[in-house]
This record gives structure tokens, C-alpha cells and sequence, in this order.
């Protein structure tokens, strides 16, 4: 899992590209379960203490997909989780652990 600190202050945008993820998570020389196929939907949530922690817009493109993500209470941590579905049915996640500290 991912680990990213954020400052509270801080808006900014997090995300994969998932052509690179595979039995390798990115291994150069793997290309990646996605080839072939596409991102049909992405869904973000939040889990965690923190209330503040405010997803933005949301965007993905055919391979990669992203979320921005504001405010944060300082002192905790959250897990950001990423839902895809491509075109042929296929389903996967992966988490960001956020840590909001001031910076």
C-alpha cells in the first residue's frame, strides 16, 4: 500500500497508471494485466478519522485515474481507495494511506 503524507493546507491530486500494474505491480518487465483492455469506471472513497478530508473531482482516462483531495486534520490517517472496472468486467483496488501532518 501507498503512503503519502498531505498537509492540511495542501490540495492535490493523487492516482495510478494502471496499464503498469501486474503480477509485478509495475516491474518493467511486466506489462501490466490491463493491456488490451480499458478503465470503464473508477470510484474513489475515503475511510478513515478524518471528516475533513474532502475528495475533489475525480478524473480517468482509458489507463490512468486520479482524485484530488483537500483539508485533512492534522495527526491522522486515512485510507483513500481507487474501485476500477474495465471494459471486459475485469475489477481490481488499490489504497492510499494519507497521513495529514503539518508541513
Amino acid at each position: 500500500m501507498e503512503s503519502v503524507v498531505k498537509d492540511p493546507d495542501a490540495v492535490l491530486s493523487y492516482g495510478w497508471d494502471w496499464s503498469n500494474f501486474g503480477a509485478n505491480d509495475g516491474a518493467s518487465s511486466d506489462p501490466g494485466w490491463l493491456q488490451g483492455d480499458t478503465i470503464n469506471t473508477s470510484t474513489w472513497t475515503i475511510s478513515g478519522p478524518d471528516s475533513t478530508l474532502i475528495q475533489g473531482s475525480d478524473t480517468n482516462s482509458t489507463t490512468e485515474t486520479s482524485v484530488t483531495l483537500s483539508g485533512g486534520t492534522v495527526n491522522t490517517e486515512n485510507r483513500v481507495v481507487n474501485h476500477i472496472t474495465t471494459a471486459a468486467g475485469l475489477e481490481d483496488d488499490r489504497t492510499i494511506l494519507v497521513k495529514v501532518a503539518q508541513r
